[in-house]
């Protein structure tokens, strides 16, 4: 950093002693003839090739010192995402976060350069300046650092007022990219609700906001703070000249010439340190905003001392587990629920009954608020999040696909699978009967989200990455609920193989999709009715025979509510 402040020193610091030496030579009458200007000319050229050379090596220096700061802090803001709940991400727009993680990597490109081109490079020079006025008479440079200290007192509270601006700004920015990643994720739905208008209309609005509160932070500091630097740069030079002419009796006319030489440099940097600010400004709250999401610490974390792993089976049991969704109402409430080791479970009951919450608190993307969720008899926060999801298949009702190819979708799974491992199980969950007939086959890459897919076929992949993983546990919500009814039956068998000698429980709304479960639980506003089989549940004629009896087209409907009443709940604990 301080190569550039050398150079800087050497054009414009340097560069005046040599001038001045040439004023007083030819003001005492010295001699003007090409061998003595000489040594002058060839002094200046060489103060200006050593400045230049020492600005372009230290740039060399700074570059390298820019792609370290971006890449370690690139790397550090996404290790921190990646280490978030995913509360946080549901409370954040995905397109604001992606700005911000460039932002505060890019950041540092800006800091830096004007850290090292701007204050350090003047700094420095500015120093050696003063101890050159200094050695003419310390007036000089008690003068010109009151003058500086003035104005930076008169432009102080200001800045702080336009700080405040800044913030609004940025934080409108963040709105407004935040507004364009929803619209262009949801373009397929804008479309189908003829909402382009609509949309069009919201984001002019945010622009319009954006520039309004641009244009206020830019003015307040062209109508308030220059209009304070402008007077007081003119100022300093008028006094460096009117102090040095006073002194003069004590003052060479080469001690003028420098004088009036550095206060004048002195303007420059009043007028580029108010620069100066406005990009730091702009820069550092940018990467404070971002800071702040990542300083906030998330709801789940991994335990101080975790347990090493060591489950005796793959039984998952439920003890008088609380849990209400932020500051709503309870949802669970001393809920009891236990799966034996290898048993296959069936959640069914209508929408908000509690079932997908379920299986995202077994997972731990979200923390019971009381009582303990075990598996083999661990407690599973005492675990690590990784070990705990190391030994679960999942396959969410809306499974998500990476802008990748088929191939590596399927492998996400299990990065270390082999070609032969990745294709039975394409195989087992049928995804080689659509793959055959795209463009590059397992290669084909499936769109943002996978849009270039069916419904269908994305959970075939979903599915056929759960068969790959091979865990003791699978946790299937809806996973053939977008399969048309041929296909659907041969996954499920598939899914059959699948859950021979493993723990498995499976959240549905058609339940023809759990029929042959071990037992049945249903659920209704985190409570349990009943459990059962298939056959005993409709023998008993409880809410699940109602909700059988009232399916349209294999789903509940809104017309199949179970009967809550007291006499309705066979049992809250349920046990096998």
């Amino acid at each position: 950093m301080a190569l550039p402040a050398l150079g800087n020193t050497c054009l414009f610091y340097l560069t005046p002693l040599l001038v001045a030496a040439l004023v007083g030579h030819l003001a005492e009458g010295g001699e003007s003839d090409l061998a003595a200007l000489l040594p002058y000319v060839l002094g200046f050229a060489g103060m200006l090739l050593a400045g230049e050379a020492l600005w372009r090596v230290g740039l060399h220096f700074l570059n390298r010192l820019n792609g370290r700061g971006i890449e370690y802090l690139g790397i550090a803001g996404m290790d921190e995402l990646l280490a978030k709940d995913t509360a946080f991400f549901h409370d954040n727009f995905a397109g604001s976060l992606t700005k911000r993680i460039l932002s505060y990597s890019g950041g540092f490109e800006n800091f830096a350069d004007t850290l090292t081109f701007s204050v350090v490079a003047n700094v420095i020079p500015l120093s050696f300046a003063s101890v050159i006025l200094w050695r003419y008479h310390p007036l000089l440079v008690v003068v010109l650092v009151g003058l500086i200290v003035v104005t930076g007192f008169l432009v102080t509270p200001f800045i702080r007022r336009r700080q405040v601006l800044v913030d609004r700004r940025e934080a409108a920015k963040v709105r407004v990219s935040g507004h364009v990643a929803d619209v262009l994720t949801n373009m397929e739905t804008v479309r189908a609700f003829a909402a382009e208008e609509r949309e069009a209309a919201e984001f002019r609005g945010r622009v319009v906001e954006q520039h309004r509160l641009s244009l206020r932070s830019w003015d307040y500091a062209n109508l308030r703070v220059d209009t304070i630097v402008a007077p007081m740069s003119i100022l300093t030079s008028a006094l460096g000249l009117l102090v040095a002419v006073a002194l003069r009796g004590g003052l060479g006319v080469e001690a003028i010439v420098v004088t009036f030489s550095y206060y004048t440099n002195a303007t420059r940097i009043m007028f580029e340190f108010n620069q100066i600010y406005r990009r730091m400004e702009s820069t550092l709250t940018e990467s404070a905003q971002f800071t702040e999401l990542l300083l906030m610490p998330p709801t789940v974390v991994d335990p101080p001392d975790p347990q090493p792993l060591r489950p005796v089976d793959a039984s998952v049991r439920f003890e008088r587990v609380l849990f209400a969704h932020g500051d709503g109402p309870p949802l669970f409430e001393g809920l009891d629920l236990e799966i034996p080791s290898g048993a296959k479970i069936g959640l069914v009951g209508r929408s908000g009954g509690g079932k997908t919450t379920l299986s995202r608190l077994l997972l731990r993307l979200m923390d019971v608020d009381g009582g303990r969720i075990l598996i083999g008899g661990q407690d599973i926060a005492r675990l690590r999040q990784s070990d705990l999801r190391n030994l679960i298949a999942y396959v969410p009702q809306e499974p998500a696909m990476f802008h990748r190819s088929v191939r590596d979708n399927i492998a996400f799974a299990r990065p270390g699978a082999t070609e032969t491992e990745i294709l039975r199980a394409a195989r087992a969950a049928h995804v080689t009967e659509f793959v055959e007939s795209l463009p590059e086959g397992f290669d084909t890459l499936v769109g943002e989200r996978g849009v270039k897919l069916s419904g269908g076929q994305r959970q075939r992949v979903a599915l056929a990455r759960a068969i790959l993983r091979d865990t003791p546990i699978l946790l299937l919500d809806e996973a053939t609920s977008a399969l048309d009814s041929e296909s659907e039956l041969l996954v499920q068998e598939a899914l059959w193989h699948l859950m021979r000698d493993r723990t498995a429980l499976v959240v549905a709304h058609r339940l023809s999709t759990v029929v042959r479960m071990d037992r049945l639980v249903v659920l209704d506003r985190g409570r349990v009715l009943e459990e059962g089989s298939h056959r005993e549940l409709l023998q008993s004629e409880g809410p699940y025979a109602r909700l059988w009896h009232h399916q349209s087209g294999g789903f509940l409907t809104e017309e199949a509510a179970p009967d809550t009443s007291p006499t309705a709940h066979n049992t809250q604990s349920v046990t096998g």
